[in-house]
């Protein structure tokens, strides 16, 4: 192992250039030379990549976003494609690629490890959560308290003026964010694509805590559970309370990452070089039981994560 690129795919996520800076820093120490593929996978498509060096990664661990960039390509799924992917790799010499994003990134990672010889590790980083193998992602962390921050000025007006707030996070498949958002805010109801809510349930909750007193609310919704402008209607023709709805929308992705965000970035980093060294490619960094592992980069593509619904009668319970 001589050389290690890196590329960032798929939508940013706060703490990913803290992971290039690790990554960058760490392989330099073990005598290794890194190389960054950018605007993602059309980046290797197209040969588009720059040296990396301790210093050309120095001031960024504090910034959002990815100072390689990324978009979304999908004709990275072409064959043609991921043979000329393969291509860049050889003629850049690299050994080994790691991988920073979410679950559709290590799909693309996998399918590239079949037309190339160079190893992939994969680090994830996803405001989703939404990866199989790991307890959090890079970037989770930074989502759901940008999140909270906003929700918290908006139970302000909500109280103020006896209104009730659906919220709408990101979350168009999974509700990780939705839920953990819901419980920190002490939403009175979480709405997320797992489990179907019905508006008599809805309704049932409002009702009830009409009755005692409660004329204010705040329910989260990820945008993945349906048309949330309809639900905030029907709700206003059912209740005596006026509904407004606030959209979080891309204020998620973005800011400085927290120091939780930071940490779990050097760390997935120190592991994802550890496996290029001792040449285990075909691997993603995850946190498992506040233990940094890895796990093979089939099964993860493989494999839904689950959601723990328990949260959600906790969330319940906390609501009353």
């Amino acid at each position: 192992m001589k050389t290690i690129g890196i590329v960032t795919t798929g939508g940013d996520a706060p703490g990913m250039n803290a992971a290039i800076r690790a990554v960058t820093r760490i392989a330099h120490v073990k005598g290794l030379q890194v190389v960054g593929f950018e605007h993602g996978w059309e980046g290797l498509v197209k040969n588009k990549c720059q040296k990396l060096t301790p210093r050309s990664v120095g001031g960024i661990i504090q910034l959002g976003g990815t100072m390689l960039h990324t978009i979304r390509c999908p004709e990275f799924k072409k064959d043609e494609n991921l043979e000329r992917a393969a291509r860049t790799l050889a003629k850049n010499k690299v050994d080994g690629l790691v991988v920073i994003g979410g679950d559709g990134s290590f799909r693309g990672a996998l399918d590239l490890s079949k037309k190339s010889s160079a190893q992939m590790v994969g680090i994830p980083a996803s405001i989703d959560n939404d990866v199989n193998g790991t307890d959090e992602t890079i970037g989770f962390d930074t989502a759901v308290n940008t999140a909270v921050g906003i929700i918290d000025k908006i139970r302000d007006t909500a109280i103020s003026h006896d209104r009730l707030f659906i919220v709408e996070v990101m979350g168009k498949e999974r509700g990780f964010l939705a839920l953990n958002v819901g419980i920190t805010v002490g939403a009175e109801v979480i709405l997320i694509p797992e489990q179907k809510c019905q508006m008599k349930q809805i309704l049932q909750t409002i009702h009830e805590n009409a009755r005692k007193g409660k004329r204010a609310g705040i329910i989260v919704a990820a945008e993945g559970v349906g048309d949330n402008a309809k639900l905030a209607k029907e709700l206003q023709e059912h209740t005596k309370s006026e509904v407004r709805l606030s959209i979080v929308g891309y204020a998620q992705r973005g800011g400085s990452p927290t120091a939780r965000s930071r940490l779990l970035a050097s760390m997935f980093a120190e592991k994802a070089v550890e496996l290029m060294c001792q040449e285990e490619g075909n691997r993603v960094v995850g946190l498992q039981h506040n233990s940094i592992g890895s796990i093979e980069l089939e099964k993860v593509c493989a494999t839904k994560k689950p959601v723990d619904l328990s949260l959600l009668e906790l969330a319940n319970m906390l609501a009353t």
